[in-house]
């Protein structure tokens, strides 16, 4: 096991365009990082280049206690999973496990140990003499992560390993794979565009945009209190509801002309101005009937547009406005602004039908609309 750290690395393709910029960030041994965001933010980038299949522009990349910039690959004491499993369709699993090892000279009975703990810890001992093409899309990604474990490498780095699944054995696999994680105190990158594997797997986020960290922290930290309207809108689903609004006297109103009474922007930390956004998680709604709107609480009159059953729960899709009702919400404009709402599973509302919402002041997030970042309260 081994520290990785970067610092300040950068990557710069022909044609001075930047992937990465800048990226400074420690983990610690034992660590599951997860690089997380959309695609083209260089998420994939920065895995290479600790693996060192991608060459640096600028910048230090340190595993353990060596400075690895010029060290190849083989040399880095790593190992790779990735989304297409790159298993040897000629061999079998065992013959897939222990390649790596013969190539390295490691003794015959040291193989075999190695090979057949792996196959343990993974549960594919009854595959050992099969070819890949004879196994399910689960089992070939056991059989590529069995390739990585028995190296008994320092670190673990995953490109997006489970996007060729379908979605209940994603789920599975996402379960082994934090399992074999904590099992194994291996250091590990993983990296994925899906925030919910993201969520799930990691002990931090590094959440990236446009080849920069938008922020880094433990999941629930950055759901609840996200760095910026790009983190809020991409950790989540669905993602947080972001309301461009203007204070006048206390009172927030929407930007399109929409009076939305009441919230909690007012205060010493956000004047009087144009420049604000406010996010409201689709969970921390609840009707007006059930808690009428207090002092710096938000409350919205919504007209349904869509009504979308998830199983335990079902999400309204709506459209802000409506005719004037008990939180005094007016429009002018409908077409302006929508938010999503979770609702119970039992919910039958109609597109058109006209309901009011409040959302507690200290669920509440405020972002300057400029920059998009996080306005502290």
């Amino acid at each position: 096991m081994a520290t990785i750290s970067l610092e300040e690395v950068r990557k710069i393709y022909a044609g001075g365009v930047e992937a990465v910029k800048s990226v400074s960030m420690d983990i610690a041994d034992g660590e599951f990082i997860v690089l997380v965001g959309p695609s083209g933010c260089g998420k994939s980038t920065l895995l290479r280049m600790i693996a060192g299949l991608e060459e640096i522009s600028s910048g230090t990349i340190s595993i353990g206690d060596r400075v690895v910039n010029r060290i190849d690959p083989a040399d880095r004491d790593i190992a790779m999973v990735f989304q297409n499993y790159a298993l040897y369709p000629h061999m079998s699993v065992y013959n897939n496990l222990a390649y790596g090892l013969r190539n390295r000279g490691v003794p015959k009975d040291e193989i075999d140990r190695r090979v057949k703990e792996a196959a343990r810890i993974l549960e594919i001992g009854a595959f050992l003499e099969r070819k890949p093409k004879a196994l399910s899309g689960g089992q070939r990604q056991r059989v590529a992560m069995g390739r990585a474990i028995v190296r008994e490498p320092a670190a673990f780095l995953f490109d997006e390993p489970l996007s060729n699944l379908d979605a209940k054995l994603r789920v599975q696999m996402r379960v082994e794979i934090k399992r074999l994680q904590k099992s194994l105190g291996t250091t590990s990158v993983y990296v994925t565009h899906d925030q919910l594997e993201a969520m799930t797997l990691a002990d931090r986020l590094v959440v990236l945009n446009g080849g920069a960290i938008e922020q880094i922290g433990d999941p629930i930290s950055v759901y609840e209190q996200p760095a910026s309207t790009f983190v809020a809108s991409f950790i989540g689903s669905p993602a947080m509801n972001l309301i461009p609004v203007s204070v006048r006297d206390g009172r927030a109103t929407l930007d399109s002309e929409t009076a939305a009474g009441g919230s909690s922007l007012s205060g010493p930390d956000l004047g009087n101005g144009t420049g604000y956004t406010l996010g409201v998680r689709p969970e921390h709604f609840v009707p007006a009937s059930e808690r009428p709107a207090g002092p710096g609480d938000l409350s919205l009159t919504v007209t349904t547009t869509v009504l979308e059953p998830v199983g335990a729960e079902s999400y309204l899709y709506a459209s802000i406005g409506g005719d004037s009702g008990a939180t005094g919400a007016t429009v002018t404009n409908s077409s302006a602004a929508h938010v999503v709402i979770r609702v119970p599973a039992a919910a039958r509302h109609q597109p058109g039908e006209v309901l009011s919402f409040t959302a507690t002041a200290d669920r509440l997030h405020a972002f300057d609309k400029t920059t998009g970042k996080r306005i502290p309260r």
